[in-house]
């Protein structure tokens, strides 16, 4: 069983690729997150890293969100995203919010959901 944790809304902007022996794609993003324990926004844009290499595919985005915790205090989050694929995302949370500091070690996943300007991140927590 799992629970929602928050849901990200990404905006992206102008991707940079690298060709050579392999490929990288970074894509740099804003983003607004909602939720039942955190909602805010980017603080600086952040970055996703796409690298693909011979025939492995991984990502990694990184990024921080400014806004307020569930009982309204402002705070921080980062967040780093590492998958394989979409479907395979495992995110991990920093925070500096003591409301929060249970999304440290908790087990938790991600599905992205592809958009016309950006895509939709959800965060999952296993309970």
């Amino acid at each position: 069983m799992s629970e929602l944790i928050m849901t990200i809304n990404v905006t992206t902007y102008e991707a940079q690729t690298l060709e050579g022996h392999s490929r990288v794609v970074m894509i740099p993003f804003s983003a607004e997150a909602t939720g039942k324990y955190f909602s805010g926004k980017t603080v600086a844009n952040g970055i996703d890293t796409q690298t693909t290499t011979n025939d492995e595919y991984s990502l990694s985005a990184r990024y921080m969100l400014e806004g307020a915790d569930l009982s309204g205090k402002k705070c921080r989050i980062f967040i780093e995203n590492n998958g394989t694929s979409l479907d395979n995302c495992k995110p991990k949370i920093y925070t500096d919010s003591e409301e929060l500091a249970f999304l440290e070690n908790a087990e938790l996943a991600a599905k992205v959901e592809c958009t016309e300007n950006g895509c939709v991140v959800r965060i999952f927590m296993y309970e």
